[in-house]
């Protein structure tokens, strides 16, 4: 819950989506929520239908004060790490929201570096309400752009596991190897790479 003196301030919930797939990039979002106008049903994206989700989504954006998308790339991802990617991508978020917030929330227990003070909480997106929007945004958001990936990249069905590392997704790393959007850090990609090099060699 937020305290009643924070009311007066511009409190920014931030989280991701995407830490565990095997391909695409993460996503952040940033939400300052208007408390004049409350949004029900807001919580953690993963305990909520896409429907829901998706309707969900529409609110926070026509309600917010404010409210961001960001990424990370499958390329930085390799570069710097899943985690350092991660706050990154959060980082860029707050960065992006067009009122600069007096504090931000972030769900879990890593600090962002987003140039106020930030406060982690674990299990955030189900006790902020702001963060429970940004997760939702962030889950949307990155969904969305594995649909039009599996569109680009045909054959590792993106648009059902979306990039995390599902039987059927294994199965098509096996048989295709990587795309560009693989994370090639990731063991299960890695993998596949040498498979592919052994058997062109």
């Amino acid at each position: 819950m937020i305290a009643s003196t924070d009311a007066l301030l511009l409190i920014a919930g931030v989280d991701e989506a995407g830490c565990g797939p095997l391909a695409g990039p993460v996503c952040a979002a940033a939400v300052i929520l208007d408390y004049a106008r409350p949004i029900p049903g807001l919580g953690d994206s993963k305990q909520l239908s896409a429907k829901r989700r998706e309707s969900l989504e529409l609110a926070i954006q026509s309600r917010s004060l404010a409210w961001s998308v960001a990424w990370a790339s499958a390329a930085e991802i390799d570069a710097i790490n899943i985690l350092q990617a991660s706050l990154l991508a959060m980082a860029r978020a707050v960065a992006a929201l067009d009122r600069r917030p007096d504090r931000v929330l972030v769900d879990g227990n890593r600090v962002p570096d987003c140039g106020c003070p930030v406060q982690t909480i674990i299990r955030g997106d189900a006790l902020i309400s702001a963060i429970g929007a940004a997760s939702i945004l962030a889950k949307v958001t990155r969904d969305r752009l594995m649909c039009r990936l599996d569109l680009d990249f045909p054959g590792y069905g993106f648009a059902a596991h979306k990039g995390y590392p599902t039987a059927v997704h294994r199965a098509a790393l096996r048989r295709f190897g990587p795309c560009p959007e693989h994370r090639r850090s990731f063991a299960p990609v890695r993998d596949s790479c040498a498979r592919s090099s052994i058997a062109s060699f």
